[in-house]
């Protein structure tokens, strides 16, 4: 009898498919059919050749009828599509019958969490969202270590988040707010998680930057002041980090004290499929915080007031690009 899981997914030509890929791949389960607009998808070969892959999703959803009709059906449904289609792809993969597994961000609007439980409900299947930072060892030791400290304590803390991105992400639906949710959504989502989890529920949000290329703030959380910092522009980056041509920069600063975090995430997809295969992945619930904040950070017009400034949010912001060609 073949234990394998029969794993389908939607999305898989896009950044984040790889990682699901190597997870299923390495929890020794099966992805049995594939779909995606654009066929730059040769990342199968490497670890499942004899997936069936779908550029029309009319052929893709026909397939996996095929396959139900056969006995064959699919055990779960990945969500790797753009974050718009998050919520109808969702829908989708209950509809049939099968468990989800999306990326961040679950949906794009906080309402929609509401229906999405009532049709998990109805169907009996689970929704799951990859929340990876929560699984990170260093993460796990801080929340450890808060929870440790005296209740009434709140911590000063600063998060800088640059991945550098070139002019092609605006020609993309990542350089769509009505796609992406903006900068705080689309890069910021699980570092927004991952501070609540630890630090516990927003008292008061204020934003300083919100455009094409950063955003930045200031929350009051339970236990933390938090001073933070997204941008996908290379020239926000440390000198010290541009002299050694590197693009990406991640620090997270708690009473002046800096986390290290910057090992230790190769294998969190995995962690994360392992976590949901024994029943204790992140559901709709669990997401529902973060989503509500991003959303409230996207919805509010920038500050004038100073106060709480993170440093690098007086860094002279470049013109877009370009505007999209409609």
């Amino acid at each position: 009898m073949n234990s394998k899981l029969n794993f389908a997914i939607i999305g898989v030509a896009g950044y984040v498919a790889p990682k699901h890929l190597q997870a299923i791949f390495n929890c020794g389960h099966q992805v049995v059919a594939a779909y995606d607009k654009n066929d730059s998808v040769g990342i199968l070969d490497q670890y499942f050749p004899d997936t069936s892959f779908f550029t029309e999703f009319e052929r893709f959803d026909r397939h996996l009828e095929k396959l139900r009709i056969s006995d064959r059906a699919i055990d779960y449904l990945i969500v790797c599509s753009p974050n718009y289609l998050h919520d109808a792809h969702i829908r989708y993969g209950l509809r049939y019958g099968a468990n989800v597994i999306c990326e961040k961000p679950l949906v794009l609007n906080p309402w929609n969490l509401e229906t999405l439980l009532a049709f998990e409900e109805n169907s009996k299947k689970r929704v799951f969202n990859i929340l990876q930072l929560r699984l990170h060892p260093s993460i796990i030791q801080l929340k450890k270590e808060i929870e440790e400290s005296p209740i009434n304590q709140k911590h000063e803390v600063d998060l800088t988040y640059i991945t550098s991105r070139g002019k092609w992400y605006y020609a993309s639906w990542k350089g769509d707010v009505q796609k992406s949710g903006g900068i705080a959504t689309n890069i910021g989502i699980h570092f927004f998680d991952m501070l609540l989890w630890i630090f516990g529920p927003c008292k008061e949000s204020v934003v300083h930057i919100n455009n094409h290329d950063r955003a930045s703030g200031w929350l009051s959380l339970e236990k933390a002041n938090v001073r933070w910092f997204l941008s996908i522009n290379e020239n926000s980056l440390p000198e010290n980090v541009k002299a050694q041509s590197q693009r990406t920069y991640r620090s997270i600063k708690i009473d002046d004290k800096e986390i290290e975090f910057s090992e230790g995430f190769t294998d969190l997809h995995t962690k994360s499929y392992q976590n949901i295969l024994e029943g204790n992945g992140f559901g709709i619930r669990e997401a529902m915080s973060s989503l509500d904040l991003v959303y409230n950070i996207r919805n509010t017009s920038p500050s004038q007031d100073k106060n709480h400034k993170h440093d690098l949010s007086s860094l002279p912001i470049d013109s877009h690009p370009f505007q999209k060609v409609k």
